[in-house]
């Protein structure tokens, strides 16, 4: 199995982990837990040791579920999680963020006892909190640090200037944010700092949320419980064109005899050794799949006919796009 060192000094992960959400929820229906846990157990004897999940995710169901699948491997697993986002606990509406650190304090003992451990190995804010100083919500992480009950800080969905002056606090071992053959702003002003810091990418939504995957066809578009039959490069207006560009994924894998999301997989890791994913799925299969990209070997024209599909994406990747980059 590849590993990749998270930030500068390590761990050294599989570079391919396992994004949790969809197991409970925005996907529809959550996974029966028996399906689940096995799917994650799974998972393990596959060689995925990154599991990354949210308080978020389900008001703490995803981290539930977590906990329960590995309280007796929990050394088997590195367990990245998150905090910040706020949600009405009657209506399940998001209500903001906060970065507090009485609210950084709140949130990871919480996430302790759903997760039942005694440390989170990574511990993102999830989205960034503009009326709280970052260097302040930093210097609660840092005192979670020395307590031992995080090992490592990340931020996710954060601008360049932000990591720098959070880093410039701790250092921050790794930035979480969305990328993929179809959303590549990060390169312009987060990536370099990444670069230059020493600072592990993390890219969630690495298939485009799907699209690249080959998951979906004209005839079948995610329906009105996703989540993302809300997002714009889903809508109808732009969901066709969208779907036509992850067609010439296709292309590619064919030459390669592999699936699309393989292809689309290793486009991202190719970005470089700092580059780490977490597609998310779930079913057994995909999971296999996905992790076969690690051996999937894109040539230079290969890259260079990808390269060129994120400019012709229509859509923004969130309605709001307020809540990242911030």
């Amino acid at each position: 199995m590849q590993t990749r060192t998270l930030g500068t000094n390590g761990p050294d992960l599989n570079p391919i982990g396992l994004g949790c959400m969809g197991l409970s929820e925005f996907y529809g229906k959550a996974t029966e837990q028996q399906t689940a846990i096995a799917l994650l157990h799974k998972a393990i004897d596959l060689g995925v040791n990154h599991f990354d999940t949210a308080e978020l995710y389900g008001m703490g169901a995803n981290e539930t579920l977590l906990g329960e699948a590995f309280a007796d491997r929990r050394d088997k697993v590195f367990i990245a999680t998150k905090f910040g986002i706020t949600r009405d606990a009657k209506t399940r509406a998001m209500t903001g963020v906060d970065g507090s650190p009485e609210a950084v304090r709140r949130a990871c003992d919480g996430s302790l006892v759903r997760l039942k451990t005694d440390h989170i190995d990574l511990y993102y804010q999830h989205r960034m909190d503009g009326s709280v100083a970052i260097e302040e919500t930093m210097g609660a992480l840092a005192d979670l640090m020395n307590e031992g009950k995080i090992k490592a800080i990340g931020l996710s969905e954060c601008s360049g200037d932000t990591l720098r002056r959070a880093h410039a606090v701790h250092p921050v071992s790794a930035v979480q944010s969305e990328y993929s053959l179809f959303s590549r702003d990060l390169e312009t002003g987060v990536i370099p700092v990444c670069r230059e810091l020493g600072v592990s990418l993390v890219a969630y939504s690495p298939l485009g949320r799907g699209m690249l995957s080959g998951a979906f066809t004209k005839e079948n578009a995610p329906d009105a419980k996703d989540y993302r039959s809300y997002s714009p490069r889903f809508s109808p207006e732009n969901y066709a064109a969208n779907l036509a560009l992850a067609e010439e994924v296709h292309a590619v894998a064919a030459r390669h005899k592999a699936h699309p999301a393989q292809i689309a997989l290793a486009w991202v890791l190719a970005q470089g050794d700092f580059v780490h994913v977490i597609p998310g799925t779930t079913k057994a299969k995909n999971l296999t799949s996905n992790l076969a990209a690690g051996e999937v070997t894109l040539s230079q024209s290969d890259l260079a006919e990808l390269d060129n599909l994120s400019a012709k994406v229509v859509g923004d990747r969130y309605a709001d796009m307020s809540v990242v980059n911030r």
